[in-house]
């Protein structure tokens, strides 16, 4: 009876072990959906693990597809701030791209909408953007903002070892007990 216990929660460890190396978006300024009168100084996304400022990209653009980046990101742990660069009124999309620990690429997008125009927009000339103009490199060894740093002390860090590795060998660890006590008690028995 013991040993279906430890099968069927050693299943769902080790089945869970691969969604929890995905890396994944957990919150974002600002949120995705806001309609905002103001628009923030840099948009900001957190993430579940660590991030690798070599494989992270983040675009930002706004209406009419215009670049919106107002320079390059700066990596903290797993968050990330990109200085943002307002212009017409409309909807801004930051597109992210991100590898998780099993190497997997995870993207998405937060969406928000300035309501009112930024800079006063001359006559709008048609762009087509490029992955080169739209995309925003990553500067790897880029320092804390003070943002980042105040929800540190709220809340804690997610960057670092992930965890789920130390829970897969423990469990391993545990069914490998379980077989020897199981194996020495037949002996015993028989």
């Amino acid at each position: 009876m013991s040993l279906v216990v430890i099968t069927g929660v050693l299943g769902v460890l080790v089945g869970a072990a691969p969604a929890a190396a995905h890396n994944s978006l957990t919150g974002s300024d600002p949120r995705n959906g806001t309609r905002l009168e103001r628009p923030p100084a840099q948009l900001r996304l957190t993430f579940l693990s660590r991030l690798d400022p070599a494989t992270t990209k983040i675009t930002v653009t706004g209406p009419d597809n215009v670049p919106a980046a107002g320079g390059r990101p700066r990596f903290d742990g797993s968050r990330v701030a990109v200085p943002f660069k307002p212009g017409a009124a409309g909807l801004y999309i930051v597109e992210y791209e991100v590898a998780s620990g099993d190497g997997h690429p995870i993207t998405g997008e937060v969406r928000f909408t300035l309501t009112v125009a930024a800079t006063p927009t001359a006559s709008p000339t048609p762009t087509a953007p490029t992955a080169a103009s739209n995309s925003v490199a990553p500067t790897p060894g880029a320092g804390a903002t003070p943002s980042a740093a105040a929800a540190d002390a709220a809340g804690g860090s997610n960057g670092g070892v992930p965890w789920w590795p130390w829970v897969l060998g423990g469990v391993v660890v545990l069914a490998a007990l379980t077989t020897l006590v199981l194996a020495r008690r037949r002996r015993s028995q028989a």
